[in-house]
C-alpha cells in the first residue's frame, strides 16, 4: 500500500503537474490514452495499481462459461485489496464492455478505489449508480467475451500506451490517469509538491500583471525572488 503521507500529498497534485515532473525525469509515457472519467469526480484519487489483462477473443475460450472459471474477472475481483485501483488492459477495444454493474458493485463493496481501462464498460447507468469511480473510453452493450479473452491479473500490462506493473501508483483526476513508477514515488511526489507551490506563486505574479518571459519558466532572478518570498512566509 501507499504511505498515507505520500497519498495525501498526491491528492493535492494535478495529473498535469505530475506529467511535467515525470517528463523532467525522462518518462514520457505516463498518461494513459483513452481512459476518461465516466462521471466527473470532485476529488483526486490515488492508489496502487492492481492489474488485469485481456487478449483478443478466441472462440473456444471467450465464452459465457468462462465467467465461472477460477481464472476469471470474478476471481480477480476477489483478490483486489481495499484502496487499490484496478487497471485493465483491454487493448483499446471499444465494442465489448469489460465489466458491468454487478462486477463494479462488488468492487465497490470491496472498497476498491477506482477502475481504469483503455476499453469500455457496459450497463453504463448501472455502473454509475454503484458509485465506483470509473475511467474508461466509453460504454458498449456487448459483453467482454464478444471481443476479448480474460487471461490473468497482477502481472505487467499495457493500458492506454503505458506500461503498468502491479503496485505502481496511479493518480486520477479530470485530466485522466497518470502512472508513477513504484520506485520513483517518493522522489516524484516531493518534486511535484514543490512544482505546484512554485506554479501557485507564478499564477499570483501573472494576476498582478507580470509578463511571462523570465517568469514561466523562471530565470535565476525569479527563482531567487520566489525562494526569498517563501522563506519570508515560512
Amino acid at each position: 500500500m501507499i504511505d498515507e503521507r505520500i497519498k495525501s500529498a498526491l491528492e493535492l497534485v494535478s495529473t498535469a503537474t505530475l506529467t511535467t515532473v515525470l517528463l523532467k525525469k525522462g518518462l514520457r509515457k505516463t498518461w494513459m490514452k483513452g481512459p476518461k472519467p465516466l462521471v466527473l469526480q470532485d476529488k483526486r484519487i490515488v492508489g496502487p495499481a492492481f492489474t488485469l489483462r485481456f487478449v483478443p477473443a478466441r472462440e473456444d475460450l471467450a465464452t459465457p462459461e468462462s465467467w465461472s472459471s477460477p481464472r476469471s474477472t470474478r476471481g480477480a475481483i476477489e483478490d483486489m485489496p481495499a484502496g487499490c485501483i484496478a487497471v485493465v488492459d483491454a487493448m483499446g477495444i471499444t465494442d465489448a464492455g469489460i465489466f458491468g454493474d454487478i462486477l463494479c458493485a462488488r468492487m465497490k463493496k470491496r472498497n476498491v478505489a477506482a477502475l481504469v481501462t483503455d476499453g469500455v464498460v457496459r450497463d453504463g447507468t448501472g455502473v454509475i449508480e454503484t458509485g465506483l469511480p470509473v475511467w474508461c473510453d466509453g460504454v458498449a452493450a456487448p459483453p467482454s467475451v464478444a471481443g476479448l479473452t480474460f487471461v490473468g491479473w497482477q502481472e505487467p500490462i499495457g493500458c492506454g500506451g503505458v506500461a503498468v506493473y502491479p503496485d505502481d501508483v496511479i493518480v486520477l483526476d479530470r485530466d485522466g490517469a497518470v502512472l508513477i513508477p513504484k520506485a520513483l514515488v517518493a522522489d516524484v511526489t516531493a518534486a511535484a509538491v514543490e512544482q505546484e507551490r512554485l506554479e501557485t506563486w507564478i499564477m499570483g505574479e501573472v494576476e498582478k500583471g507580470a509578463a511571462l518571459p523570465g517568469l514561466y519558466p523562471p530565470n535565476a532572478e525569479t527563482k531567487a525572488r520566489y525562494e526569498a518570498e517563501m522563506k519570508k512566509g515560512s
